[in-house]
């Protein structure tokens, strides 16, 4: 009896063990900020070198003062502009540590694009949703805002922020940033997860300029279509969390989007019409509030070095 019990009961205490040292081990990996750097060859001939720095998702909680020194930091790296691709809270408090984290990094020209998560607190959900949310095929809010009694987030104060530091918004419009010597064309959406976004009201293609770049939080493939169709060379988005629990030799399991999980995060390409963009979705370095791990995707910033085309 004893033999067959502690069997019985060893098991279940084993797995339990283990489970609860992968949760540690996620929880440490969601706190291991990194820079990733990628050279992308998309500019014009003889055109130079562009250093872009991208922050995603950065999901910021109050008295998260390791992301926010670590995000100061990024100042030190000195590129030629700033893209910040949305979800940039998981706290309505925190949006003064928010902007002290991005202070310095203000000093620098800027662009941004918003995702739900600047306009609404998260809410507590089971993880599993997401996976079933994937094979029932549904993504997203179905259009609609949150139900009511969601938390308002304070993003005009963000906004407002941003644009006093010369930030370009792109809320489904389109915009243009001066560098030394060179002028840069943008177009952005507003979050395609939330269906905020209005590709009709920027449609037709880049404008005239010595590189044209598109913004967008959520890569959606409704998204991503209309871009490379209208031949924008690059698209820039965040939202995946790079799927966030990744499995060894295997990849991200969801991307909470449409966009396959083979392109979850990094350097890709997006055909359509004909026409192919390059696409770089970043993994972000920040996580749901409610949700605080990450496991084979540890968070991270994206120095993107524009080069030209071979």
């Amino acid at each position: 009896m004893r033999a067959r019990y502690g069997v019985s009961l060893g098991v279940p205490l084993g797995l339990t063990a283990l489970g609860a040292a992968g949760l540690g081990y996620a929880a440490l990996e969601a706190r291991a900020y990194r820079l990733r750097r990628v050279t992308i060859p998309v500019l014009p001939e003889g055109m130079r070198p562009l250093r872009v720095l991208q922050i995603a998702d950065i999901h910021m909680v109050s008295g998260q003062d390791k992301k926010r020194r670590w995000l100061q930091t990024l100042a030190g790296l000195r590129p030629d502009f700033v893209v910040n691709t949305g979800d940039n809270l998981s706290d309505p408090l925190a949006v003064p540590e928010l902007l002290d984290a991005l202070g310095p990094l203000m000093e620098f020209p800027g662009t941004y694009v918003f995702g739900s998560n600047d306009y609404y607190g998260p809410k507590l959900r089971n993880p599993a949703r997401y996976l079933l949310e994937k094979a029932n095929g549904r993504h997203g809010l179905n259009g609609n805002p949150p139900a009511v009694g969601a938390i308002h987030n304070p993003w005009e104060d963000i906004r407002d922020a941003f644009e006093s530091a010369g930030w370009v918004g792109l809320s489904n419009s389109r915009g243009r940033l001066k560098l030394e010597g060179l002028e840069l064309a943008l177009t952005g959406l507003d979050d395609p997860h939330i269906k905020r976004d209005r590709y009709d009201e920027v449609a037709g293609g880049p404008e005239e300029a010595d590189f044209s770049l598109a913004l967008v939080h959520a890569p959606y493939l409704r998204v991503l279509d209309a871009f490379a169709a209208d031949r924008y060379p690059l698209i820039l988005a965040g939202h995946t969390h790079g799927g966030q629990l990744r499995v060894p030799f295997r990849g991200a399991l969801v991307t909470n989007c449409d966009l396959d999980t083979d392109r979850a995060r990094g350097l890709s390409g997006h055909r359509a019409a004909g026409h192919e963009s390059a696409l770089y979705v970043s993994a972000g370095c920040g996580t749901n509030r409610y949700t605080p791990f990450r496991f084979a995707c540890p968070p991270e910033a994206n120095l993107l070095t524009l080069t030209p085309r071979a």
